[in-house]
């Protein structure tokens, strides 16, 4: 990534500057309906999780639900209206860009969408005491990956896909299943063992893991393993997003 995708990560956020108040309701409000409807409602019949109560149990899970979200529909949705609909992308390129560092600059700023919602939510489950480490501070880190994970499967996915209803499928079959199998709203102990093994291929799982460690100051070397698995998935998926959209741009 050079200047280049700097410039156009800027362009982007003077953009949601303009916009900014549109863009934060869905991605703020929904995750705090999620986290009074689940942690309140259903925390009243469920009541301790591992020693903690449901409503701190989960509320890490909603920090890391709601980057993977933001992130992902900015790489999805939002990448596409500016490449179908608008022509950004084919105007960037006839100027001195490549399409590499305007794929580069729109992942970073789906990074950075993902870690101002994730944060934004760690600042609220904070204020109702739902916080209990100073660890949780390292937490916009984690957020940094993940926002780097559900960007570039978004963008893999806008690079391949013909239409704009296309990702319905992305969204159902994809990071629906993470929203619910990572172990967002339950630990994944008590599913099948085959579920358990295939949680270990969801970024999200290992979001979480990290985030809860770091809320409730439960660390260790174990939380370097899914850090790890983070970072091997950006290096893993990094070449796909450029090589996608350069062949669909017909570059």
């Amino acid at each position: 990534m050079n200047r280049w995708a700097i410039k156009v990560l800027w362009r982007n956020m003077v953009v949601f500057k303009k916009t900014w108040l549109t863009n934060m309701t869905f991605y703020f409000i929904e995750p705090l309906l999620y986290l009074s409807a689940m942690g309140l409602g259903l925390g009243a019949f469920i009541g301790e999780i591992n020693g903690t109560s449901y409503i701190r149990f989960i509320a890490p899970g909603i920090i890391a639900s709601s980057a993977m979200w933001s992130a992902s529909s900015e790489s999805t949705y939002g990448s596409f209206v500016k490449m179908h609909y608008q022509k950004i992308y084919h105007a960037m390129v006839a100027a001195p860009l490549y399409i590499e560092e305007v794929v580069a600059g729109e992942i970073l700023y789906a990074v950075f969408k993902a870690v101002i919602y994730g944060s934004i939510i760690l600042l609220v489950i904070t204020a109702f005491g739902l916080v209990s480490s100073a660890w949780a501070l390292l937490t916009p880190f984690v957020l940094v990956l993940a926002g780097f994970v559900f960007a570039l499967l978004g963008m893999i996915w806008t690079g391949l896909v013909p239409k704009i209803d296309s990702f319905s499928f992305f969204f159902t079959l994809v990071i629906t299943p993470m929203f619910l199998f990572s172990g967002v709203f339950s630990p994944i102990d008590p599913f099948p063992g085959f579920v358990q093994a295939a949680a270990w291929f969801l970024p999200l799982y290992h979001v979480v893991v990290l985030l809860r460690s770091l809320a409730s100051g439960d660390v260790g070397l174990f939380l370097l393993v899914h850090a790890g698995v983070l970072v091997l998935s950006i290096i893993l998926l990094y070449p796909f997003p450029q090589r996608f959209m350069k062949k669909r741009l017909g570059l």
